[in-house]
């Protein structure tokens, strides 16, 4: 991947056609996709454009063709969490690169409310939408407007570009991690299962424990940090408490450390999704974290593509031991 140094002017047309070696007309070609163009002169081009690392600027090309600014709505599950609200920001200011703006809405796992949001969206000109979707059917969207499904797989909807976090992987490695610190009974912390990436984290949880799930320890359904906390307290007061959890999301790994702050226990645990205080915490709270940023911008640059077969983007994620996830079990 081709990066620009900050401060630098965007590559134009102009310098993809000096460093092509052919006219400003066949870039334009190649990039709006038009005829009449030889397979070795666009594949020529299109090795320019990612060695100078070129962006078709859809809000221009609207202009130029008399439409108006492009308009991108991003529908999200609720802003106040700390992972939509970084979402929401690395969106638009991916969405900036191609000068289209951003408007966007909560729907609070609500999906009566998201359906509202995205026709009220598409009613006031919105071109392309952005959703992460809830665990509600999505076949009405089918023929709708041009759609982009981040974090999860919309249900009812098997032709759909999605982008997506490597689930399964976060999940496998989050629970390896804690058994390669000798724990073995392990508590899984997660909300509706419906949800394709809490899914894909519990499936990456049961692979990494093979057989050896006691489901008396799985914990689904909990949205809430305080309900978390509820939960968490309940595994511990049992007979045979877990000495480690896993959380599927930060309001999960929230959730525990309100649990763990009036207890004498210290099990590990191991939380997927970075936040702001996870550094603070004595110790820290190892997570699975990812890039923000690069989720977004693949989600805009697929929305802005032209139109092809539907596409199933993964963004990979990586394991970041700060403490909590490297406790020993008590002896």
């Amino acid at each position: 991947m081709t990066l620009r140094k900050p401060g630098l002017r965007k590559p134009t047309m102009a310098d993809v056609a000096r460093h092509a070696g052919v006219s400003l007309k066949t870039v334009s070609r190649v990039v709006n996709q038009e005829p009449h163009v030889s397979a070795a002169v666009r594949q020529k081009v299109q090795a320019s454009i990612a060695a100078l690392g070129f962006r078709r600027n859809e809000a221009a090309a609207r202009l130029a063709r008399g439409a108006a600014m492009l308009t991108i709505g991003l529908v999200i599950e609720n802003i106040s969490n700390e992972f939509y609200s970084r979402l929401a920001k690395a969106v638009e200011s991916a969405a900036a690169e191609h000068d289209a703006l951003v408007v966007f809405g909560s729907y609070e796992e609500r999906p009566d409310r998201e359906r509202m949001l995205v026709e009220s969206m598409y009613a006031r000109g919105v071109d392309s939408l952005i959703i992460v979707p809830s665990a509600g059917d999505h076949s009405w969207l089918a023929g709708g407007p041009r759609t982009v499904f981040l974090d999860r797989v919309p249900a009812g909807l098997e032709e759909a570009d999605v982008v997506l976090l490597d689930d399964l992987t976060g999940g496998r490695m989050a629970t390896e991690h804690l058994l390669a610190r000798g724990h073995r009974r392990i508590a899984l912390v997660s909300d509706d299962v419906r949800l394709s990436s809490v899914h894909d984290r519990a499936t990456g949880y049961r692979q990494a424990l093979g057989g050896r799930v006691d489901e008396s320890l799985v914990v689904h359904g909990v949205f809430d940090p305080w309900l978390v906390a509820q939960e968490v307290a309940r595994l511990l007061d049992g007979e045979d408490p877990p000495t480690a959890f896993f959380a599927t999301n930060n309001r999960a790994a929230i959730g525990i450390l309100h649990a763990l702050r009036e207890r004498p226990e210290r099990p590990a645990f191991v939380g997927f999704d970075d936040f702001a205080l996870a550094e603070v915490f004595n110790p820290g709270v190892t997570v699975v974290r990812y890039d923000t940023a690069r989720l977004a911008r693949t989600a805009v640059d697929l929305l802005l593509a032209p139109p092809g077969r539907p596409r199933r983007v993964r963004v990979p994620v990586e394991l970041v031991a700060r403490g909590s996830g490297e406790i020993a079990p008590a002896a």
